[in-house]
């Protein structure tokens, strides 16, 4: 009996030990996932008022000059017209390079596709990332509401002033996608008439004409060039 009772002592004891261990490793493992997050959080950038026609590679290649880029994703705002994205997060290589956005665009104009915008950069807070670490204990309850429910009149106060700022929303958007739109075609007009005007001079010059208009007009090849 006496054995018996050692060896179920030696048991629990081993069990007891490997629970420990278990903790020890989660506890081990949730620290380094949330320490790989904040690091991710120091390298990114919070970059606001984006246009909604700006995708992740526009956003990449006006910002490709200022070192590695790790990823690029537009926040999307659900509750606005097409889901349109008005600011992003930037991932970059080191906390260098994140910083050095972050102090170019508060201090210098900003292009995208050639056209400026008055984009806003700072550093994000961890609220703003979907794949943030669970705080441990956090529960998140989803419930019908019944009429006699004391919260009932607050969610629907709630829920009417949500669709009024997004009809909001959606109409200033849509003026605004039509205002750059017509700006972008606007450009394109004017960057392909300066570029045609480009390859008739060019070809003045490498068809001989210039220096048959030189002879002509009895003018030195310098001043043509000038």
């Amino acid at each position: 009996m006496k054995l018996y009772h050692e060896s179920r002592l030696s048991v629990t004891i081993a069990c007891f030990e490997l629970l420990i261990l278990k903790i020890c490793l989660l506890t081990r493992f949730l620290y380094l996932k949330s320490a790989i997050f904040e690091d991710k959080v120091e390298r990114t950038v919070y970059i606001d008022n984006l246009s909604p026609l700006a995708k992740e590679s526009v956003v990449k290649a006006a910002l490709d000059q200022f070192g590695n880029i790790i990823q690029v994703k537009i926040i999307r705002t659900y509750l606005e017209l097409q889901s349109m994205g008005r600011a992003a997060l930037v991932e970059m290589q080191n906390t260098d390079e994140a910083k050095t956005i972050i102090s170019e665009i508060c201090n210098s104009p900003f292009m995208i596709s050639g056209m400026p915008r008055p984009v806003r950069a700072r550093s994000p807070v961890a609220e703003m990332f979907d794949d943030r670490p669970r705080k441990p204990g956090r529960r998140i309850v989803c419930r019908w509401l019944e009429s006699s429910d004391p919260d009932f009149e607050v969610a629907m106060k709630m829920k009417r002033i949500v669709r009024y700022h997004a009809k909001e929303a959606n109409f200033l958007l849509k003026r605004q996608s039509e205002e750059e739109e017509q700006l972008a075609k606007e450009q394109s007009e004017s960057l392909n008439t300066i570029y045609n005007k480009f390859e008739l001079v060019q070809h003045v010059f490498n068809s001989g004409t210039a220096m048959r208009l030189a002879k002509h007009y009895k003018m030195h090849i310098a001043d043509v060039h000038r």
